[in-house]
């Protein structure tokens, strides 16, 4: 029997996810592997189940949570070790059907799903790798150049896994790197992610399909698997202020857009 580690993070208001989670992991993902769920959560009490070990983790916030997760991972390696594959997934992951051997890495050892909003836009601004959001900066070792081998691919980092052996070297890695990066005053663009995708651009992975990572308010031409939920749903708090779409607003956007995009080649 396959043994997997599942990686997953809930403090302060994300706490709430994690029930729905569980118990749809529980009925639909690999269901005939052994699973054990490594949780870092500021609610020790939020799980009894025998096969669910939470550590405590204090709230840091926004992107701290986010940014240092592969430290917090590393606290359990002696653990992780036993297991074959592991996985981390977001704390609003949702499982709605079964999902099997197929989401088990190939023989790169990794496993890693793109950006999900690449498979539903249209237009120049979505396809070209100039306006995704690849860290620009030189000085960060998350640094993707406009230079490098074709093709490019925009990995999210609601969902990686791998074999232990594989996954492990890639979180030292990546734990190292944001550390590194931290320690001379640079937090990279999109925090973790956009460390994730510097691996990614290094070592081959297996890709996901959509059906693994669609957000919930999308309308699908699919049956997904996997949803992220829509965090308001669950909790209005989440609602973020967002400022009306006027015609100067979009033109400034577009503009802020465009230079960030031709940076990417100085």
């Amino acid at each position: 029997m396959k043994k997997i580690a599942i990686l997953y993070i809930c403090t302060g208001k994300y706490n709430q996810f994690f029930k729905g989670f569980y118990e749809s992991a529980e009925k639909f993902l690999l269901i005939d592997a052994y699973k054990h769920y490594f949780v870092f959560s500021d609610d020790v009490n939020l799980s009894t189940e025998d096969n669910v070990t939470v550590t405590y983790r204090k709230c840091q916030g926004f992107p701290a949570d986010s940014l240092f997760r592969f430290e917090y991972f590393l606290e359990v390696e002696d653990q992780l070790k036993a297991f074959d594959f592991i996985y981390f997934f977001n704390s609003n992951s949702l499982f709605l059907q079964k999902v099997g051997v197929e989401i088990l890495p190939d023989e790169s050892g990794l496993v890693g799903a793109l950006w999900p909003w690449i498979y539903v836009s249209k237009g120049f601004h979505t396809h070209s790798p100039a306006f995704w959001p690849y860290e620009h900066n030189k000085k960060s070792l998350a640094y993707i150049s406009p230079y490098e081998k074709k093709p490019y691919h925009y990995f999210m980092g609601g969902v990686n896994g791998g074999t232990s052996v594989e996954y492990l070297k890639m979180i030292k890695t990546l734990a190292k790197n944001i550390r590194t990066d931290y320690g001379h005053g640079i937090i990279a663009k999109v925090h973790d992610e956009s460390h994730i995708n510097r691996y990614f651009r290094d070592h081959d992975c297996k890709i996901l399909g959509k059906e693994y990572c669609w957000p919930e308010d999308w309308e699908p031409d699919f049956e997904p698997k996997m949803i992220f939920r829509n965090k308001v749903k669950i909790d209005e708090s989440f609602r973020k202020v967002i400022p009306p779409e006027t015609l100067w607003r979009k033109v400034c956007n577009s503009i802020k857009r465009n230079l960030r995009a031709l940076t990417w080649y100085l």
